[in-house]
């Protein structure tokens, strides 16, 4: 384990996983934890987060990408406005037979996001520099996912040619975003909608997951 990280950092992971119904193996454990130890390191230099405080990435950064877990399945997976790799990182590791991409327009965070892949070794992963609008991968993907990236309204918008009728949109919020929801372009509908505790987390958490229409 690196140093940057700590027998209570793993405690708590192991913990809130738990309390997620997440079943980790102890591979995923580990790199979890090397995600971590990157994060806290790159960070002080690149700015990748504004969480400052190590002891708070646990929970603000690691548990709540693992909330969504349980709503996700094998296939092809785009983060949008990856930041530091949320969920993004936390899915390709959980998900290991699963394609996963982390697109960000920030060369920083992107430069970052590519040696995590190199040094967790994780081959299921690709990063790309790239605003969203501009973005044209050979096929759609099965499962679109942002986390505090934009509205809505953009988040779809801007998404829009990455999908199909089949793909699940998956927006992690944290108060319910009714005003959102009410402004969403007309060819896509709220599938369900799931408030989520997060362990270690204040506040209200939400995820929406949307389907296309047409």
């Amino acid at each position: 384990m690196s140093s940057l990280v700590t027998a209570q950092h793993a405690e708590e992971l192991s913990t809130g996983a738990r309390q997620l119904g997440v079943a980790l193996t102890q591979t995923q454990h580990d790199l979890l934890l090397g995600y971590l130890a990157l994060l806290i390191k790159w960070n002080k230099a690149y700015n990748l987060t504004a969480v400052r405080n190590p002891d708070e990435m646990v929970s603000r950064h690691l548990l709540d990408s693992l909330s969504v877990m349980p709503f996700i399945e094998n296939g092809r997976w785009l983060d949008v406005g990856s930041g530091g790799g949320m969920p993004g990182i936390p899915l390709a590791i959980l998900f290991p037979e699963s394609q996963v991409t982390c697109l960000d327009s920030n060369g920083k965070k992107t430069r970052f996001l590519t040696q995590v892949k190199l040094e967790l070794k994780l081959d299921n992963l690709q990063v790309i520099h790239s605003r969203v609008e501009e973005f044209q991968p050979e096929q759609a993907f099965n499962g679109i996912v942002s986390r505090a990236f934009s509205s809505m309204e953009n988040f779809t918008n801007w998404t829009r040619h990455l999908g199909n009728s089949e793909t699940r949109w998956l927006a992690m919020k944290g108060v319910h975003p009714a005003d959102e929801l009410v402004a969403l372009p007309s060819d896509f509908r709220l599938d369900s909608e799931h408030a989520l505790t997060v362990p270690g987390c204040q506040g209200q958490r939400h995820l929406l997951i949307l389907r296309r229409t047409a």
